[in-house]
């Protein structure tokens, strides 16, 4: 999905620019969701029940806080 790629790509760009590790495992993860249970915690209709996988939404959440 273009929206998705679009706000995955600043998040993405940070973890890099950090060197976080463990970030990138998380982010690793994000993307093996499906693009609309995705698209639903992004737009926050619904939050993910695992906790990393919520604190990777908030963080991309927080980045395009619309």
């Amino acid at each position: 999905m273009k929206e998705l790629d679009a706000l995955f790509n600043a998040r993405l760009d940070a973890l890099i620019a950090q060197g976080d590790a463990d970030g990138l495992a998380r982010f690793q993860r994000l993307l093996e969701c499906e693009d609309d249970q995705l698209w639903r915690w992004c737009l926050g209709h619904q939050h993910p029940g695992d906790a990393d996988l919520a604190a990777e939404i908030d963080a991309l959440r927080a980045i395009h806080p619309d």
